[in-house]
């Protein structure tokens, strides 16, 4: 199931001039996400349920509008996506953004979201967590960039649920009520000048597609 959130008056994406759109899209499944076990900084591939999303992602974007170009976090489950989409929409090669790679979940990575919860619970250190305001703030610095590398156009960003929720919750948005972002969802952003707002976002109801990272 779709849910649109946040819909917005058409007239609203074009009212400035030198507007940049930016769809944020959380790369397609993986067998980690399957298993619910963090992935953070692990490289993992996407698995055919993955491909199939970032297909469907790319029709999704099609129906929207005209896309100028794709960037992507250097990671392979979000960097093949990337790709996908981007021949789907008949667009190069995407560009790779390292400022859009997955938070870095040190110690935790390879764990369960169950086994992390239980640390979280008891207060334990992790060694080498990534704060989720640092994540936040070089993804906005990213999105600036792309904005005044692209003024005035509509570019797709492929990057992970741990860097779109950071983006949401520091714009205002509201913590997804499954608590995840949804692998294969759309977020839309307008950046002006060094003005970063929410146009719309996807939820999915899908128990399948959730997971950190």
């Amino acid at each position: 199931m779709i849910v649109r959130l946040g819909q917005y008056p058409a007239h609203a994406r074009v009212s400035a001039r030198r507007a940049t759109a930016i769809a944020l899209v959380r790369h397609g499944q993986t067998d980690w996400n399957v298993q619910r076990r963090v992935q953070g900084s692990t490289d993992v591939p996407l698995n055919a349920t993955g491909r199939a999303q970032a297909a469907a992602a790319a029709e999704r974007l099609a129906a929207e509008g005209s896309w100028h170009a794709v960037v992507s976090s250097p990671l392979a489950r979000a960097a093949d996506t990337a790709s996908l989409i981007a021949d789907g929409l008949g667009l190069p090669a995407p560009e790779p953004v390292p400022a859009l790679a997955e938070r870095r979940y040190g110690a935790l990575e390879g764990l369960s979201t169950a086994e992390r919860a239980r640390l979280r619970s008891l207060s334990v250190y992790v060694r080498g967590l990534e704060s989720r305001s640092s994540v936040a703030d070089r993804a906005i610095s990213a999105l600036l960039g792309i904005a005044e590398t692209h003024p005035g156009r509509s570019i797709v960003a492929v990057t992970h649920g741990g860097v779109i929720q950071a983006v949401l919750l520091h714009l205002g948005l509201p913590k997804p009520g499954s608590g995840a972002i949804a692998n294969g969802s759309v977020h839309e952003l307008r950046v002006v000048g060094d003005r970063v707002s929410f146009v719309w976002s996807e939820a999915y109801d899908d128990a399948e597609s959730t997971g950190t990272g």
